[in-house]
């Protein structure tokens, strides 16, 4: 639905709508909302878009479109029944000089289920809502509620507001992943339809049917990743005679195809979602751990990039991109290519294959980087990897950092979302527009509160490479990093290409990862189109591309919140066992106002973990010692007070 009203609110044609689209829009047209003409397009008065409710109760307007100005205020009376993320259309309206936006309709509430906690007192039953906090009354006999069990969890729907799936009780820590997800509108089964279209491409490819593509199955391709890794996106492979870096790419477009169910399922999951116990794919399993996954020793399917690399000027002189057929011949983590990296010696035939053209590509891909950082960021990175045990509590967290393997594949794969975004001028660009001179002077102003001060200027890359070069040292590297992430805009997925800030690319998109990212699949099925040239398939790749990208953008940042989401909550049941107890934090976020809690972040043994504490006189990046004194696991936030 949020396609569609984005597909409007740029302007559609009627052919590209489907049957239940259509009789959607008629109502709207009845309404006269819209005009029921050839072009369906909303009137200029009008914007669609998502609620931003605060904890205050105040609503603003989120505009699916970047043509109409965003956060809004929507008209106060409208507050009593709109709740965080509802899809709605408004009106437009100027009254006193400002301007507002009246809902005329809430066409979609933000997810189709509701999750809440039930707590009962005596004979008294209290239904909160575990995503706002808001208390809720349910069209259920208090009789049926009281015969629940005290702290169950439940899943409504959200339009009737009656119960359909109980999750658990709030008190077990293995009910967390049902509530991120619930809260979120996620689920992680697959309907039997998308099992069985999966089940159906079976787990072998016999590459003599396929034979149109590129047999690269003689190459010595390898995959880098994770150690838990499952799903294999990517192989390399470079030709140290000829200088050229091949990358290949899982071929997901040969087996999701367009309107087939496992591809009405992939975009809605627009992501795949990475717990820390477990990963929820965007495809079924056959396909993203099997059929379309990388694996060792086995043929499979890719789409590659073979990109002609000059030593000397490090620029890629060529590439070719075409359909093929690889065997990865070793499937590598992380930490293996980077003890070989420090001088390991090979451990049979095939690592001495490997390392005799990985050796020399590190070597390239060091120059690289160094060329890429004269235009782009390198950002310390803070990303906590958490550790679960066996009753789904926290074992341990870390602080991921990258390492030469890391960057390695880092830029390889670079190089190959780089070449894509030659093939075309409209279609689905990787974009970051540089930051707004507001959002500058909020770092500028934060820096200097802690010492560090710089003179803004209209060289944006230079100003920042000085705000790294004052910190160098300090011991403050990673949070001035994140101040600076702050302060730039979100990168997003867009139609027309402005080029990507942080990195430093004039034009970029995302090819790397179809088997998680829907928007990779997208691109995938264009540059087969353009490379094919099969105009009537790019058209149809093409149609209403504005609403496709922008849908794409909000599914990325939403599998993010669920992450985030579950994160908090098994922070929250460990700091719930260590009520009274004293950690090491670092002041993350301090009210100017003093009328909201200072934020710290704990750094010790366990790290990561967000403690709202009174406003104090702190300075921003101060290490404090704080005492955890309330936990609650329903909202999953932790308070505490600097000692």
């Amino acid at each position: 639905m949020r396609q569609l009203l984005a597909k409007l609110a740029f302007g559609t044609n009627k052919n590209n709508l489907d049957k239940n689209e259509l009789k959607f829009v008629k109502e709207l047209a009845d309404k006269n909302i819209l005009t029921y003409k050839d072009e369906l397009k909303f009137p200029k008065d009008i914007v669609v878009g998502v609620v931003d409710r605060t904890r205050s109760g105040l609503c603003f307007l989120e505009s699916l479109t970047s043509k109409t100005d965003k956060d809004i205020p929507i008209n106060k009376r409208d507050s009593t029944f709109l709740e965080d993320d509802d899809l709605i259309i408004a009106k437009i309206e100027h009254i006193k000089g400002r301007v507002l936006a009246k809902t005329i309709m809430v066409v979609q509430k933000s997810t189709p289920y509701t999750v809440v906690l039930i707590t009962k007192k005596g004979k008294n039953v209290k239904v909160t809502e575990l995503k706002s906090g808001k208390e809720l009354e349910l069209p259920v006999k208090p009789k049926a509620l009281l015969a629940l069990p005290d702290n169950v969890v439940l899943k409504l729907d959200n339009m009737t507001k009656n119960p359909v799936e109980v999750l658990g009780l709030i008190t077990d820590p293995f009910v967390d992943e049902k509530i991120s997800l619930g809260i979120y509108g996620r689920h992680d089964e697959f309907e039997k339809k998308c099992l069985d279209e999966a089940e159906a491409f079976g787990k072998v490819v016999d590459k003599s049917m396929y034979p149109n593509r590129i047999d690269l199955t003689a190459l010595p391709f390898c995959t880098i990743d994770p150690i838990d890794a499952k799903d294999f996106d990517d192989a390399i492979y470079f030709d140290c005679d000829t200088n050229e870096l091949y990358v290949a790419i899982a071929d997901v477009s040969e087996y999701v195809t367009a309107f087939s169910s496992l591809d009405e399922e992939a975009k809605f999951r627009g992501f795949s979602v990475y717990l820390p116990h477990k990963s929820i794919p965007m495809l079924p399993r056959n396909l993203s751990e099997n059929i379309c996954s990388l694996n060792e020793r086995v043929d499979r399917l890719t789409f590659t990039f073979k990109m002609k690399i000059n030593p000397e000027t490090l620029e890629v002189e060529g590439y070719d991109l075409f359909e093929s057929v690889i065997n990865s011949k070793r499937r590598y983590h992380y930490d293996e290519i980077d003890e070989f990296l420090d001088g390991r010696l090979a451990r049979d035939e095939t690592d001495e294959t490997t390392l005799k053209w990985l050796l020399p590509l590190n070597e390239l891909t060091v120059k690289l980087k160094e060329k890429r950082l004269k235009k782009g960021f390198n950002f310390t990175g803070d990303e906590i990897r958490m550790t679960l045990d066996n009753e789904q509590n926290i074992i341990s967290t870390k602080i991921e950092t990258q390492t030469r393997s890391h960057s390695l594949i880092e830029d390889c794969m670079l190089l190959a979302n780089i070449c894509s975004a030659q093939y075309f001028d409209y279609g689905i660009f990787r974009c970051h527009d540089k930051p707004s001179k507001q959002k500058i002077k909020y770092m500028i102003d934060d820096l200097a509160s802690i010492g560090f001060h710089i003179k803004p200027t209209s060289n944006i890359h230079a100003m920042i490479e000085e705000i790294q070069s004052q910190t160098l040292g300090t011991g403050l590297e990673k949070y001035v990093d994140k101040l600076i992430i702050q302060s730039q805009q979100k990168a997003v997925y867009q139609s027309v290409n402005i080029g990507h800030f942080g990195l430093g690319f004039d034009r970029y998109s995302h090819f790397t990862s179809p088997i998680r990212r829907y928007s990779d699949l997208i691109l995938h099925r264009l540059l087969k189109s353009i490379i094919k040239k099969d105009e009537k398939q790019q058209n149809f790749v093409l149609r209403d591309i504005d609403a496709v990208t922008m849908e794409v953008s909000t599914l990325e940042r939403e599998a993010a919140r669920v992450e985030w989401d579950f994160k908090d909550r098994k922070f929250a049941r460990w700091a719930e066992k260590n009520i009274g107890n004293k950690f090491r934090a670092i002041v993350e976020n301090i009210d100017e106002t003093g009328d909201k809690d200072t934020i710290v972040r704990i750094e010790d043994e366990i790290k990561g973990a967000r403690v709202f504490v009174p406003p104090a006189h702190t300075a921003l990046f101060e290490e404090v010692e704080i005492k955890i004194t309330e936990v609650s696991i329903q909202d999953a936030k932790v308070y505490g007070r600097i000692i």
